[in-house]
């Protein structure tokens, strides 16, 4: 069964000592192309994540998105070196003495001097608890979005086997109408040269020949069962495991390539017809593929 690589998955999960929120979306790419927000304190785990993400989800453009905040109320993240913070404060006071200048912003200076305030992050801790806690956070968020996957694989796989039938059915048409169509180009030719070559010295055998080789540049019997094959095999394609995208848009393009030839080889109004709703199909097909996995 296929996958569509358009897929979402979200989980989120609060104790009384953190708060934990995974989310995953993901979009059409030939490659893994992975974009992480990760919090700092799991930073060395990132390609641990990447390992996680390729597992589950295999290829296409993925955003991981990981919020973790731990509730430690009793800890400011920051830590103040206050014995630099006196000498500093000392200082400015003696200069402001010195030349007479107002000493009400001094504090504020003091505080703001190089190294007194260092910003630090209680979270950043080697904390092997809160991991695992976020590990198993985004592996069910990947399960999430890769059922998210299957579930949009198989609204896929329904418009893609409505796609062939259509084109299937019209191939059919074309088969119905493809004696017809002979016939009135024989008649087309006996009417148009008849008098013609009768009046003319024309070697009998010569002027055969030519037409055999004429018919035989306008047959599309070899065309129309070389599409009929390449309908069924992407039909079976749709049926197998995934990871079937690419080979899908492999065999559109040879499905378009017997089209093609059928259109150009016809010569007939009524086929031509039934070649361009065959193109309008495979254009849908083409476009709904690039979103297989």
């Amino acid at each position: 069964m296929i996958k569509s690589m358009t897929g979402y998955g979200s989980v989120g999960w609060e104790d009384e000592s953190r708060i934990i929120h995974v989310e995953v979306k993901t979009l059409n790419s030939k490659f893994l192309d992975l974009s992480l927000r990760n919090p700092r304190q799991f930073s060395e785990k990132e390609h641990e994540i990447r390992n996680l993400v390729q597992a589950v989800l295999d290829r296409g453009k993925v955003s991981l998105t990981i919020d973790f905040v731990a509730k430690k109320s009793s800890e400011i993240p920051v830590t103040i070196n206050e014995k630099l913070f006196d000498a500093y404060f000392s200082k400015f006071q003696t200069m402001a003495s010195k030349v007479g200048a107002d000493q009400s912003e001094l504090f504020k200076l003091a505080l703001q001097a190089p190294s007194v305030v260092i910003n630090t992050n209680p979270e950043e801790t080697d904390d092997s608890t809160d991991w695992e806690l976020v590990k198993k956070a985004i592996e069910e968020a990947l399960e999430k979005c890769d059922q998210f996957r299957k579930d949009e694989g198989q609204s896929l796989l329904e418009k893609l086997e409505s796609n062939i039938h259509i084109i299937s059915d019209a191939l059919e048409k074309v088969k119905a109408s493809e004696s017809q169509r002979k016939d009135r180009i024989k008649t087309r030719i006996r009417n148009n040269f008849k008098e013609w070559v009768a009046e003319n010295d024309f070697d009998q055998n010569r002027f055969e020949q030519e037409l055999i080789y004429y018919f035989e540049k306008l047959d599309i019997t070899e065309e129309l069962v070389r599409l009929e094959t390449h309908l069924k095999y992407f039909l079976k394609v749709l049926k197998e495991e995934t990871q079937q995208g690419k080979k899908l848009g492999f065999i559109s393009q040879e499905i378009g390539r017997e089209i093609n030839t059928i259109g150009s080889k016809a010569n007939d109004a009524a086929i031509q017809k039934l070649v361009i709703l065959m193109k309008d199909e495979l254009e849908k097909i083409k476009e709904q593929s690039m979103n297989v996995l």
